[in-house]
C-alpha cells in the first residue's frame, strides 16, 4: 500500500471513534464534547480536501489496451512529497533542447512608447491653420490632412487630388502627398490616359498590373518613371457636376481592389461635404466684405468734400469689394477734358502704369469701356496684346482684367479697373455686382465734379469769405500795375497757421475749421479799402497793402500775430489758443505776381524755421 493511502485510512479511522462516543457513554457532557469534535473534524475534512491533488497512477510496465484500440494514458512521474516547481515562461536561453522544449513560451512583445507621447499627440491634433490665409488655402490645409490619411490607410505611394476645369478641359493638381520628387507642375489636358478616362466616363477606374513600358502613358502626373504597378482613381461630383478626381497609386501589383474604390468613395463624400461647408462660409464672408465696402461709400463716416476725399474713399471701398492685385481709378478731368489715371495701387512688384497718365480712348481696354459704357472682362490678358490705358504703356501683368464704367445720367465720369495675376479670376456675377453697387459712386463723382465746376465761377472762398487763389492773383496783378504807374510803395504778407497736432490729439477731434474761421475773421476785421485778402491754401493766407511800406506792414503783422495768439477758441467746452507765422516782402517796382509771392514765401519760411509764431521781413 502506498504511503498516501495509509494516511487517508488513519484520518478516516478517527471518524467512527468520535461517532461511537455518542453511544458508549450516558454522560451528557461527554456526548456534547464528542458531537462538537465530530462537527469540527468533518469541517476540517471538507475545507482541506481541495488542498490535495488528484492524480492517476497506473501500474508500471502495464499495457492498457481497450477493445477499440485505445492504449491508455501515458505514465507520468509523480513527486511523492507533493512539492512543485515554478517554471519560467521564457527561459533565458538561445537554444531549445529536449530539456526546455516544454518550458519555452512565445517571445514577449516589446511596446515602444515615446516619453513625450502626449506632447506629440497634442501637436498633431492642435495644429493651427496658418494665419492670414484665405478660404482656398484653408481648404487646401484640410485636404492635405485627408491625403495623408488616405496614403497611410492604403499604403499608397502617392495620394493626389486634381481639380477639373470643364471649360478648358484641363486637370490641375491642387495637393498631393507622395514619396516621389517627380510630380509635374503642369496642367494636364484630356487625352487617352487613365485620368482622362475617369473624367470622360465619370466612373472610377482600377488598374492592378500596369506594364513598365506604358507607365508614363497611363500615369501622366509623373515626369519620370516611378515603377507604378497599381492605380485607383475616383471622380468627385458637386451639384451633379464632375469637379475633381482623387487618385492613389502603388509600386506593388494588385495592391488595390474593388473594396478600395468604395473606401475612397467615403473619403470623396467627406471632401464634398467640406467643399459645401467652405462654399457656404466663403459666400457669407464675401457678402460681409462687400457690405463693409459699400458702407465705406455711404456710411456716416465717409467724407466727400473734394477729389482727395473721394479718392481715399474709393481706395478703402475697393479693398473689400473684390480681390485684385492691381487697381486703377480713371477719372474725367473737366478742365482738361481728358480721362486720367487718378489713383493707382499695385500690390505686386511688377511694372504697372503710374498716376496722372492720360488714357487713350482708342485701342485700349479702358478707352473701350469709356466709349461703350459697358463692363469689360478679360480672362487671360496674355492671350493677346491688350493695352490697358495707353498704347505706350509698359505693363508686365498677365492674368485677368475687369473694367467697370461709372455712369450717371448717361455721362461717363470714370472707370474702375481691377487686375489679377490669376487667370479667370473674375466672373460675370462679379461684373454685375460691381456695376450695380458703384452706381452710388457715380452720383458722388457727379456731385463733387459739379461743385468744383461751380466753385470756379466764384470769386470768394466759401469757407472764409476771402478771395480765392485765382481771383487774388488777378486782383494783385492789377494793383501791382497801378502801384508802378502811380509810383507808390506796396507790400505783401503771407500768413500761415502753425501746426496744432497736439491740440488735435488732446481734444479728440480736428479743430481745423474753427481755427480757420477764427483767423479769417480776425484778419478780415483789419482790412481796409486799400488791401486785398485772399486764401492761397488750406492754412495759407495772403494780404496785399497798396501804398504801404514793408516796415509799416511788418509792425501791423506783429500786432496781428499777438492778437491771434491771445484769441481763445472753444473746442469741446475747452478753451485753447493757436499761433500764426507771417512773412512780409516789399512789392515796390515789381509787377510779377509770382515773384512777390515767392519773396514773401521766403520770409515766411524763415519764420517757420525759427520755430513758428514769428514775423520775418524781406525788402
Amino acid at each position: 500500500m502506498e504511503p498516501r493511502q495509509k494516511k487517508r485510512l488513519i484520518i478516516f479511522a478517527f471518524f467512527p471513534i468520535l461517532i461511537s462516543i455518542q453511544f458508549l457513554t450516558d454522560d451528557m457532557v461527554f456526548r456534547i464534547i464528542g458531537g462538537l469534535l465530530t462537527l469540527i473534524y468533518v469541517g476540517l475534512l471538507i475545507f482541506l480536501r481541495d488542498s490535495f491533488r488528484k492524480e492517476y497512477h497506473f501500474p508500471k510496465n502495464t499495457d492498457l489496451v481497450s477493445d477499440d484500440g485505445f492504449e491508455g494514458f501515458p505514465e507520468h512521474a509523480s513527486s511523492s512529497d507533493e512539492s512543485f516547481e515554478i517554471v519560467n515562461r521564457t527561459p533565458n536561453t538561445d537554444l531549445i533542447t529536449e530539456e526546455n522544449i516544454f518550458k519555452v513560451g512565445k517571445r514577449e512583445r516589446v511596446l515602444l512608447v515615446p516619453p513625450n507621447l502626449k506632447e506629440l499627440y497634442q501637436e498633431v491634433v492642435n495644429e493651427v491653420i496658418p494665419k492670414g490665409v484665405g478660404h482656398n488655402d484653408q481648404f487646401t490645409f484640410v485636404l492635405e490632412k485627408l491625403l495623408h490619411l488616405i496614403k497611410e490607410s492604403f499604403s499608397a505611394y502617392t495620394a493626389i487630388f486634381f481639380w477639373y476645369n470643364k471649360k478648358y478641359e484641363k486637370l490641375s493638381i491642387e495637393k498631393y502627398i507622395t514619396n516621389s520628387e517627380s510630380i509635374t507642375n503642369q496642367k494636364l489636358n484630356l487625352e487617352d490616359d487613365v485620368l482622362s478616362k475617369i473624367v470622360r466616363e465619370e466612373e472610377p477606374e482600377l488598374l492592378s498590373d500596369i506594364p513598365v513600358t506604358s507607365e508614363l502613358d497611363v500615369i501622366r502626373y509623373y515626369t519620370t518613371p516611378q515603377g507604378i504597378r497599381s492605380f485607383v482613381g475616383v471622380p468627385l461630383f458637386f451639384d451633379k457636376n464632375l469637379i475633381a478626381v482623387l487618385a492613389i497609386d502603388s509600386k506593388e501589383e494588385d495592391q488595390f481592389g474593388v473594396e478600395t474604390i468604395f473606401a475612397l468613395g467615403r473619403f470623396v463624400r467627406v471632401i464634398t461635404i467640406l467643399i459645401s461647408l467652405f462654399e457656404q462660409n466663403y459666400a457669407e464672408f464675401i457678402a460681409q466684405k462687400r457690405l463693409s465696402g459699400l458702407l465705406n461709400l455711404v456710411g456716416p463716416n465717409s467724407k466727400l468734400d473734394d477729389d482727395k476725399d473721394l479718392t481715399n474713399t474709393i481706395e478703402k471701398s475697393v479693398q473689400n469689394l473684390i480681390d485684385w492685385d492691381a487697381f486703377c481709378f480713371v477719372q474725367y478731368n473737366p478742365y482738361e477734358k481728358v480721362f486720367k489715371t487718378q489713383k493707382v495701387i499695385n500690390k505686386r512688384s511688377l511694372k504697372y502704369v503710374g498716376e496722372n497718365l492720360e488714357v487713350d480712348l482708342d485701342g485700349t481696354l479702358a478707352g473701350k469701356c469709356i466709349h461703350t459704357g459697358t463692363p469689360i472682362k478679360i480672362d487671360d490678358t496674355s492671350a493677346a496684346d491688350y493695352k490697358r490705358f495707353s498704347k505706350i504703356e509698359d505693363v508686365s501683368f498677365d492674368g485677368s482684367f475687369l473694367a467697370i464704367p461709372l455712369l450717371y445720367q448717361e455721362q461717363n465720369f470714370g472707370v474702375l479697373c481691377f487686375e489679377s495675376m490669376k487667370k479667370n479670376a473674375y466672373t460675370k456675377a462679379d461684373a454685375e455686382f460691381l456695376k450695380s453697387s458703384t452706381s452710388i459712386l457715380s452720383f458722388m463723382i457727379y456731385s463733387i465734379t459739379t461743385q468744383n465746376m461751380l466753385k470756379t465761377y466764384l470769386a470768394l472762398d466759401v469757407e472764409t469769405r476771402a478771395l480765392n487763389f485765382k481771383t487774388f492773383k488777378n486782383r494783385l496783378a492789377s494793383d501791382l500795375i497801378k502801384s508802378q504807374l502811380l509810383k507808390v510803395p506796396g507790400a505783401i504778407a503771407l500768413l500761415k497757421i502753425d501746426d496744432f497736432l497736439e491740440q488735435e490729439s488732446l481734444f479728440g477731434e480736428n479743430p481745423y475749421k474753427m481755427v480757420i474761421a477764427s483767423v479769417a475773421e480776425i484778419v478780415s476785421s483789419e482790412m481796409t479799402p486799400l488791401t486785398l485778402f485772399g486764401r492761397l491754401d488750406e492754412r495759407l493766407f495772403a494780404i496785399y497793402f497798396f501804398n504801404s511800406y514793408s516796415k509799416d506792414v511788418f509792425l501791423w503783422a506783429e500786432k496781428l500775430r499777438v492778437r491771434i495768439a491771445r484769441q481763445t477758441i472753444a473746442v469741446l467746452s475747452k478753451q485753447s489758443t493757436f499761433t500764426v507765422s507771417i512773412g512780409v516782402a516789399s512789392t515796390s517796382d515789381r509787377t510779377d505776381v509770382d515773384e512777390v509771392i515767392h519773396n514773401a514765401g521766403l520770409a515766411l519760411q524763415k519764420a517757420l524755421e525759427s520755430g513758428g509764431n514769428k514775423v520775418r521781413n524781406i525788402n
